[in-house]
């Protein structure tokens, strides 16, 4: 276990790529390992979460796999009461995310849009209700912080992430998933990826050229963004530029690639940004994007408050009655 009084005077880098950091533990995990859901040998107690050791982590696990859709349901909740709870992701939340993945791509898994949110609420910083041009398409951050046991929440995300990247071949299929919960989560999940951004950017942007419902839409548009955000592409800005322009894209591609937009460029609002969104958002498009993973991440009226802290600068849970104004 950690020695929290020499992690105080030098910090954590004594125990980077040791057993003890969990980045190095989830790139050392074989895959027949994760295939065969061998819980057996994965040192769930050398992790914690939010109410201690994660040695129950496994079993929570194993009862996901129930054919019944209530104890499934059940051992998920307490899953995400322990590993991410309230916003902070335990260091034995990455461990996890190999298996989840796993059961999601199960069809005859319950609940797989929910495992896919676990799994990338693992590789996520809880972003507290911001949803401003800085943070809302933010990933993670290379700021020290540390989760409930002292550990190093930034090693646990960057791990989770890692993760991710790992079953990218067993994500990407899941965009053509026919729940299109499983394949708004899918986007959400795929977005937190370190590494394959260009195959997985190439697969969101394919996607999107058939998909037919709202919610996923908006969500491959958030994807592309966030992923471009991350990991630098240039030409991401000008792709969200030509949807949210483009007066043929359907009101929820053009409200998300707006946002994306002004995510990804430090220009002010635009007078033609402002009144293409007054003409868009109404509120039952708002009712359909509020359930979009990343403005459900801001708060139960997304939208909303996230177009007031992009547009006025408001304060996170203090709504403007008029957002555009």
């Amino acid at each position: 276990m950690f020695d929290h009084e020499q992690v105080r005077i030098h910090g954590f880098e004594p125990y980077e790529g040791t057993p003890l950091d969990v980045r190095a533990v989830i790139a050392a995990m074989p895959k027949d390992v994760k295939d065969g859901f061998r819980f057996g040998e994965v040192p769930w107690s050398r992790f914690g979460h939010a109410h201690g050791s994660g040695d129950d982590v496994p079993e929570l696990l194993a009862r996901l796999r129930s054919p019944d859709a209530e104890p499934a349901g059940q051992a998920l909740g307490q899953l995400w009461g322990s590993v991410v709870h309230q916003g902070t992701v335990g260091s034995v939340a990455p461990l996890t995310v190999p298996f989840l993945v796993r059961l999601a791509a199960d069809p005859s898994v319950h609940h797989r849009a929910r495992m896919l949110d676990l799994a990338a609420a693992a590789a996520r910083r809880e972003h507290w209700g911001y949803g401003t041009r800085d943070t809302f398409l933010k990933v993670a951050t290379q700021e020290s912080l540390c989760d409930c046991g002292g550990y190093a929440m930034n090693w646990s995300i960057e791990a989770s992430r890692h993760a991710v990247t790992a079953d990218v071949d067993l994500l990407l299929p899941l965009l053509h998933d026919p729940d299109p919960g499983v394949r708004a989560s899918a986007c959400y999940a795929l977005a937190t990826a370190s590494g394959e951004a260009g195959r997985i950017t190439e697969a969101l942007r394919s996607r999107l050229a058939t998909e037919q419902t709202a919610v996923v839409r908006a969500s491959l548009v958030l994807a592309v963004a966030e992923l471009g955000r991350e990991h630098a592409e240039p030409r991401t800005a000008a792709w969200a530029h030509a949807l949210w322009v483009d007066p043929a894209q359907p009101a929820d591609v053009r409200v998300t690639a707006a946002l994306a937009w002004l995510c990804l460029v430090d220009d002010p609002v635009p007078d033609e940004l402002r009144t293409a969104l007054d003409a868009l958002v109404t509120d039952d498009l708002a009712g359909v994007l509020d359930g979009v993973p990343w403005l459900a991440h801001v708060d139960e009226k997304g939208l909303a408050r996230t177009l007031d802290q992009m547009l006025n600068n408001a304060e996170p849970g203090v709504l403007c009655d008029d957002p555009w104004a």
